[in-house]
């Protein structure tokens, strides 16, 4: 695992497939997604605060593999979208992506990650529910990727936290994987109107520089196409 300040109070945790973020208000700290089920060691070696809450941003296994054992371990609240909570909670099967013509080479190329263990859901948020970190962190439905995914938008800092509804691989994309492309489409174009200076991806290079206009080239070019 890769850790990298994108910004002051805000690390990234890059690991093989896609990566977590650190948030610190003092000595309070909010995690944002938790890697695969292989990465819980690797993070606990990296908090020197007090764990308050994780933030997850949909229910695939590479955002939520740590989630159990982190949250068990420190006691922090874990957050996520109503809609995906029971399948954080193992309670319901999540809908599989449909795959674009590209993207059936890009997943056979991945390797296969841990399965994510049942992790409990303290708080279900929905669209507009503020978070208290950073400022105040809104929440912003992004469903596509999956139907409860989220992004974080930190209004005072000018920060964006997409999960994967936009990727920055190469270049800043729509994220792949979907299971609704137009739905998640429509995720962009709304994330792409916000006013942001750094946005940080779930998997892909941090944009400090650009950002927002990034976001709305990728708009442009996933609605196009």
């Amino acid at each position: 695992m890769d850790v990298t300040e994108v910004v002051p109070g805000l690390r990234m945790l890059r690991f093989p497939v896609g990566a977590a973020y650190l948030w610190r208000d003092g000595e309070e700290l909010t995690l944002v997604d938790t890697g695969a089920a292989d990465r819980g060691g690797e993070i606990e070696a990296v908090l020197d605060g007090v764990l308050r809450r994780i933030v997850l941003t949909h229910w695939h296994e590479d955002h939520t593999g740590s989630a159990a054992r982190l949250a068990g371990r420190y006691g922090a609240e874990v957050v996520a979208h109503r809609l995906d909570a029971p399948v954080v909670r193992g309670e319901a099967a999540g809908a599989p992506p449909v795959l674009e013509e590209f993207e059936v080479a890009i997943r056979a190329g991945i390797p296969p990650l841990p399965p994510a263990p049942p992790c409990r859901v303290d708080r279900e948020v929905e669209d507009g529910d503020v978070l208290d970190f950073g400022g105040g962190a809104v929440v912003v439905a992004v469903p596509g990727h999956t139907d409860g995914s989220v992004a974080l938008h930190l209004p005072g800092p000018g920060i964006l936290v997409t999960g994967d509804a936009v990727a920055n691989v190469g270049r800043t994309t729509l994220g792949v994987f979907n299971t609704d492309r137009a739905r998640a489409v429509a995720s962009l174009r709304r994330l792409a109107g916000l006013d942001v200076g750094t946005v940080v991806f779930g998997h892909g290079d941090p944009l400090t520089r650009g950002a927002a206009a990034a976001l709305r080239r990728a708009a442009a070019a996933a609605s196009a196409g």
